[in-house]
């Protein structure tokens, strides 16, 4: 199945796989500090606002759009940060960011939703960007069955 746009009907059916929620998106992020094991699910509504210098931003309100992500823990890395797991339900704008932020452990590396002290702190262990990757997607076939798609080589510095 080739996904790249020179079957229409494999793009229209992907179309309709991602709005029907079929497609699942499995991320990697090292946020600040220790995520507990018990925090599995972020469930805060996400609306985005625009600042007077015309940059966009996204915040946990009431009156936001139901967000809903799922966590694991996956590693510690010296009581400064853990590697987690993100599984976006829904699919908001700067959503896996957002909820990080809201459960008080923001993305190492993140200018706009983490914390400065603590990105210039990782930049001493070699941190310099957004610590956030995409690591799997599974999504359905046409023909029946779900492809996977893994990322290579994932490695990570202990700090």
């Amino acid at each position: 199945m080739y996904y790249g746009g020179q079957k229409r009907s494999a793009l229209r059916f992907l179309h309709e796989a991602l709005r029907q929620k079929k497609v699942t998106k499995i991320y990697n992020a090292l946020v600040d500090g220790k995520w507990s094991t018990r925090k599995t699910k972020v469930d805060a509504p996400l609306q985005k606002n625009e600042l007077k210098s015309g940059e966009r931003v996204v915040k946990a309100h009431p009156m936001g759009k139901e967000s809903l992500t799922e966590f694991k823990v996956l590693q510690r890395f010296a009581g400064y940060a853990t590697l987690v797991e993100a599984r976006p339900v829904t699919g908001r704008t700067h959503q896996i960011r957002v909820h990080s932020q809201f459960a008080g452990h923001p993305i190492i590396g993140d200018d706009k939703y983490g914390v400065d002290d603590t990105n210039k702190f990782m930049r001493q262990f070699g941190l310099k960007r957004l610590f956030l990757h995409a690591v799997e997607l599974r999504m359905p076939l046409p023909s029946g069955g779900r492809k996977v798609i893994k990322a290579l080589g994932m490695c990570y510095k202990k700090v």
